[in-house]
């Protein structure tokens, strides 16, 4: 556990030491996106939030009665049914917000270009236009004008989109006007004049002038405006996000104003109906009143009544009880047919019904409230909807069942009030009946003055009620309470600043790190020792360091401070250390080969040769790729015999197959002579073995380039007579995939004393403190180093 560990370790230091290595990229790919960002927050349009609180009010006759609190379960509706929900919708409708639009005109909008960007003149325009075409027309207009100032008096119109000039275009300069001229364009007559001393009316200014149709401005701003509302609570939190800090407090400010008006109407509409049934029952009572008066009047002067005198003995504190009492039930039950005839009569031009109109009995009060608060719910929603609604449906049944159970409790009340009133007349009679001494006409005029006194009564009531109901209609409280006016931040919202540098940032560090990520992830190439050790567990001979271009410098020196050089040093002493154990006094025979070919093989023998040659060893360089040899263009040594020569004619003298290079007298080298038609069988060929067995007895070293034994056999007829393989991989080149060839010839011992060596690695994947250590004889210094 803990190497695996470890290895996760050095996986995630290797990936930062590679995103590291590539830093300025990264920086500069930071530093892009930041000028981007600052670029964008030039010229972003910036917007500022816009935040009122309002308190919806409670009412304060809320209380249901059983038969409504089982209503709510019918249909769509249900005890959850929160009134909260519903001002939120309405505040939010078209109908409300098309009347903010106009008010505010907020579908004409000013533009004067400002030093870096197109700014909005809402507060103050430059520009004010007289429409002479109805509103109706005016708000479904959807154009852009485009007013340069020409002078105080003069300016240009135009469309600069397609072109066209308002107004007469056969002459060129007919698009130039004075201001207060009349202008005829196509959604009709305008007058612009000029706000003198506003920004944007200097001469040689430009004003755009956008006009945007009402409908689609009020669609935005359903979707602007943000309301927040809580369970809890009855108050609600109204936003809106505006380029203009003055425009967003209007919007709302005026927004709420034209909600509490909707609800003033509302209510006053419920007491306009109320005071309509009040003053007809007036004028009927009144005309019943003065009948009655002209009856007493009559029989006053058929009789010749003039003072009629009391008679307390006759009339007993009992009758007068029981004819107050006769009165009050009297008014209930005119009371009650008066309402019955107004619920069931279809004439009314509304559906709300009157409310304390006198009848005392609770329920009925009750029913004719829910009844009303349902009627005018269901008209606020067919303003913006229709009649099959399902809502509107739903709310007609309520309505009805509510009408049903009022009407069916006006019935009841009357059958019981009758009951009463039956009572009571029995009473009296009784009552009357002992009064056998008083004159006929007397009890038919005590009659007649018991009907005036109830019309009067009765009159006198309903004069009450109407004052009440006029006092009422000019007192409708709004239905929300303002806690908050509308009020603008001092910081915008949007763009944010440190949002949008903190994201280029993160998009500038990102990008380039996902990007080499990616490339990393599609590397299947061989890089550094780490990554080849992780693939094949051979031991690990050395890295060879990149090789220049320029064939000149192929080679190593003898006298050679450069990296490559000091490199194969280093595998030529690893090679002594691991051959160390053979004293048998005859040549260290070194085999070279690798998975493909183009790895650098002959590159590292030919390397490997000289390096070994230079501490003056005997060494004896042999070209056995047949197939594909490379050696006579590293080397430039010319040959007629070869290797392949040697071997197929048994007559040859050796010396004949061997050529030496010149300046190394310690190097001798077979070159691989003609290639054959079948190297295969060539391999197999016992000459070989003896030709080590004499060059072992005479050279300290022997080095062989191989063929590549990931293509052909070639490698493995011979391997018997290495005392060391050293197995080259190619880096940046060989595909990680192809690894396991190497894996497997170590793991069956198919190759002598199998060691790894990585070929064409970078300066900075691992091969960096030792190689090129120390001075340089000769070389001379650039000008900005010291010592």
């Amino acid at each position: 556990m803990s190497n695996t560990l470890k290895s996760n370790k050095d996986s995630i230091r290797d990936k930062i030491e590679m995103y590291l290595a590539k830093w300025p990229l990264i920086v500069v790919s930071v530093f892009i996106a930041l000028i981007i960002a600052f670029v964008y927050l030039r010229y972003a349009e910036y917007e500022y939030r816009a935040t009122a609180s309002i308190k919806i009010r409670e009412d304060r006759e809320s209380n249901k009665l059983p038969e409504i609190s089982n209503l709510q379960n019918y249909g769509l509706f249900s005890n959850s049914f929160s009134k909260v929900e519903d001002e939120v919708k309405i505040i939010k409708s078209r109908r409300i917000l098309e009347q903010v639009v106009k008010d505010l005109k907020l579908n004409i909008k000013f533009y004067v270009q400002g030093r870096i960007k197109e700014q909005e003149r809402y507060s103050n325009p430059p520009l004010s236009l007289n429409f002479l075409e109805p509103d109706s027309v005016i708000h479904k207009v959807d154009t852009t004008l485009y007013v340069n100032i020409i002078s105080d008096t003069k300016f240009n119109l135009s469309n600069k989109s397609s072109g066209d000039f308002f107004g007469v275009k056969d002459a060129p300069n007919n698009n130039v006007y004075d201001f207060g001229d009349r202008i005829s364009t196509s959604f009709g007559d305008v007058i612009i004049t000029p706000n003198t001393g506003v920004f944007g009316t200097e001469v040689g200014r430009e004003i755009r002038i956008r006009m945007i149709p009402v409908d689609l401005l009020v669609e935005s701003y359903i979707n602007k405006i943000k309301v927040q509302s809580s369970e809890t609570s009855r108050v609600l939190k109204l936003f809106v996000n505006e380029n203009n800090k003055q425009k967003g407090v209007m919007v709302l400010n005026t927004l709420i104003e034209k909600y509490n008006e909707d609800a003033v109407l509302d209510k006053e509409a419920i007491v306009k109906v109320t005071s309509d049934f009040i003053n007809n029952r007036l004028e009927i009572v009144s005309t019943e009143l003065d009948q009655v008066d002209l009856t007493a009047e009559s029989l006053k002067k058929s009789n010749r009544l003039s003072n009629i005198q009391s008679q307390a003995n006759i009339f007993l504190q009992s009758e007068k009880e029981n004819e107050s009492k006769l009165i009050n039930t009297s008014n209930q039950l005119q009371l009650i047919d008066y309402m019955n005839d107004y619920v069931t009569s279809n004439e009314a031009e509304t559906d709300l019904l009157p409310i304390n109109v006198g009848i005392d009995d609770p329920n009925v009060s009750q029913i004719t409230k829910s009844y009303n608060d349902l009627v005018l719910q269901r008209d606020r929603i067919l303003r913006n909807s229709s009649e099959k609604n399902p809502t509107v449906v739903n709310l007609n049944n309520q309505i009805n069942d509510l009408k049903s159970s009022l009407t069916q409790n006006l019935n009841n009340l009357k059958r019981s009030t009758e009951i009463t009133l039956g009572a009571l007349n029995r009473e009296d009679a009784r009552i009357r009946s002992q009064i056998y001494s008083t004159p006929q006409k007397e009890r038919q005029f005590r009659d007649i003055s018991r009907q005036q006194s109830i019309k009067e009564s009765l009159y006198l009531y309903l004069l009450e009620k109407r004052e009440e109901t006029a006092i009422t209609l000019g007192m409708s409280s709004p239905n929300a309470k303002i806690i908050d006016s509308a009020y603008s931040t001092s910081f915008t919202v949007s763009p944010k600043r440190k949002v949008v540098y903190l994201s280029a940032l993160i998009l500038g560090l990102f990008f380039p790190i996902g990007i080499l990520y990616l490339f990393d992830l599609m590397d299947t190439k061989v890089h550094n020792r780490k990554e080849l050790e992780n693939y094949v567990s051979a031991p690990f001979i050395g890295d060879i360091p990149k090789s220049s271009s320029d064939k000149k410098k192929r080679l190593v020196g003898k006298v050679d401070y450069s990296p490559k050089a000091e490199a194969f040093r280093m595998v030529r002493t690893n090679i002594d250390f691991i051959l160390q154990s053979k004293t048998d006094g005859l040549a260290k025979t070194i085999f070279v080969t690798s998975t493909m070919a183009q790895e650098g093989k002959s590159h590292t023998a030919v390397n490997l040769a000289a390096s070994l040659s230079y501490s003056e060893k005997k060494v004896l360089l042999i070209d056995t790729d047949i197939r594909i040899p490379k050696l006579d263009d590293y080397l430039g040594v010319k040959n007629k015999y070869g290797f392949t020569d040697y071997i197929s004619d048994p007559k040859m003298d050796l010396k004949d197959a061997m050529v030496s290079p010149k300046n190394n007298k310690f190097l001798d080298v077979i070159p691989s002579g003609t290639i054959p038609p079948n190297p295969a069988e060539l391999m197999l060929n016992e000459r070989i073995g003896d030709l080590f067995d004499a060059m072992k007895k005479k050279y300290d070293y022997i080095v062989v380039d191989t063929a590549a034994v990931g293509l052909v056999t070639d490698t493995l007829l011979i391997s018997k007579n290495a005392d060391l393989f050293i197995y080259v991989v190619s880096a940046e080149k060989l595909d990680k995939r192809q690894l396991h060839v190497a894996q497997t010839m170590y793991e069956e011992n198919r190759l002598t004393q199998m060691t790894i060596l990585l070929n064409g690695t970078r300066k900075k994947d691992g091969y960096g403190y030792g190689y090129g250590y120390g001075q340089q004889p000769g070389k001379k210094k650039k000008w900005y180093q010291f010592g």
